[in-house]
């Protein structure tokens, strides 16, 4: 397949990354979270492809993102009222709510639930391209599945390049992790996936809402998934991860223990990287989760570029933005955790 490759700068690029969509193809877009594969959320034959291209599970629902709320009366059956003040207060943003989701979008795109995803993401492009379509968008990470979600246009050329219709070039995301979900299918909201948008800053909008355990632990095996990113392993470099609790001393001294061994690399803050005695990326201050996120998924691929074998991640704080970092860090290393007394 040949890709077109756009420059949402140009004139002429929303519109035509907006045709292709319309005719049913695939195109990557940016937001702000990270960059989306988006197709037609109402062509079960697009939403389909989508899966195809990314090597993504069929069980693995898809987020249908819109560009105003006119448009959430065609994909969900109802808004309840809680997920009303989160719209209000939250959206356009990188939030995800799960309702019960209307006729018109198909069991693929839902990955046959029930339910569905909706986002309203801030991004110009993003939103452009949703006006310009006429249509809401099915869009997940647009990256190869289970690899480091793409927050440039170069990952997803680097991804998809011959794979998709067209990619466009919006920029850098500005979050770097994918949004908060949360989910309205039971009597009091889960929060399904951490994000940029709080736990905390839920709770604090709507009162109660409970936590997933699949957002810290490993779901067990037979667990239905509710939403994008709960069961499978994601966001992995090719080496092999073990993300390491403990203090930046103790995180130090153990790596350094480990120096010799081949192929070794560090993925630590930024003040620890003077202190470490082998190859080194940081992923940002040991003080600011939201630097952390925002260069996550750059430092996972970059490990790659580097020929990382065997990665020791120091693991972030589980509160606030920190929790969406823990989430995708302790899922890249497929659950393997070292724990530093």
């Amino acid at each position: 397949m040949e890709t077109l490759l756009l420059d949402a700068k140009k004139e002429g690029a929303v519109e035509t990354a907006a045709e292709i969509i319309k005719k049913g193809g695939l195109v990557a877009i940016p937001t702000e979270t990270v960059y989306g594969l988006a197709a037609n959320a109402f062509d079960p034959v697009a939403c389909a492809n989508i899966f195809k291209a990314k090597g993504r599970p069929g069980d693995n629902p898809l987020i249908v993102h819109i560009c105003s709320m006119d448009m959430i009366s065609d994909v969900v059956e109802e808004v309840p009222e809680k997920a009303k003040i989160l719209a209000e207060k939250f959206w356009p943003g990188p939030l995800t709510m799960i309702m019960k989701k209307s006729d018109k979008i198909p069991l693929v795109t839902s990955a046959n639930l029930p339910t569905v995803a909706v986002r309203f993401p801030s991004h110009p492009v993003a939103q452009k391209i949703i006006e310009k379509s006429g249509l809401p968008l099915a869009a997940p990470s647009a990256n190869l599945s289970g690899s480091p979600s793409p927050t440039t246009f170069e990952h997803c050329v680097h991804d998809l390049m011959g794979r998709v219709d067209a990619i466009i070039d919006g920029g850098p995301c500005s979050v770097g992790v994918e949004s908060t979900i949360i989910s309205f299918a039971e009597e009091t909201p889960v929060l399904l996936r951490p994000g940029y948008v709080t736990l905390e800053q839920l709770m604090e909008a709507i009162g109660e809402v409970s936590l997933s355990k699949a957002v810290l632990e490993k779901l067990g095996a037979g667990e239905k998934v509710l939403s994008p990113g709960m069961k499978y392993k994601h966001y992995a470099p090719k080496a092999k991860v073990s993300l390491v609790k403990g203090s930046s001393a103790q995180y130090v001294k153990y790596v350094n223990e480990h120096a010799n061994e081949h192929g070794i690399f560090a993925l630590c803050f930024d003040e620890e990287a003077p202190m470490l005695k082998t190859n080194t990326v940081c992923y940002g201050s040991e003080y600011s989760d939201a630097q952390q996120a925002e260069r996550l998924f750059d430092a996972l691929r970059e490990l790659d570029d580097l020929g990382a074998l065997r990665v020791y991640a120091h693991s972030p704080k589980t509160t606030g933005i920190g929790m969406a970092v823990y989430n995708r860090l302790v899922r890249a290393a497929g659950f393997d955790i070292i724990t530093l007394d």
